[in-house]
């Protein structure tokens, strides 16, 4: 595996309907490094927003779509997505606060 590091494991915020409805749960959803585990998701987590503290992490792979041009098959990039739970006394991550 390459040499992932902690700020290069979370690539972005999922902003979706659903993902914002689980945040009244502490459950935020962020898109990470396809070949992160689940302790290094949640190391990074922890050292990135301070105050947070992880429950637990679920994580989800998505193999890429099938497109076509013309004759020409190929397919998108595959992505790795993952469901981070916070404890109950560990502080909201301000990224989703103004959404």
């Amino acid at each position: 595996m390459a040499n992932v590091q902690y700020y290069d494991v979370i690539l972005k915020p999922v902003v979706t309907e659903k993902s914002m409805g689980q945040m009244a749960e502490k459950k935020y959803t962020f898109l990470v490094h396809p070949e992160a585990n689940k302790t290094m998701i949640k190391e990074a987590v922890e050292k990135m927003f301070d105050g947070v503290k992880v429950a637990k992490v679920n994580t989800m792979n998505n193999d890429g779509k099938t497109r076509r041009r013309g004759m020409t098959s190929g397919k998108t990039a595959k992505t790795k997505k993952a469901i981070v739970q916070l404890t109950a006394d560990s502080k909201d991550i301000e990224i989703f606060a103004g959404l």
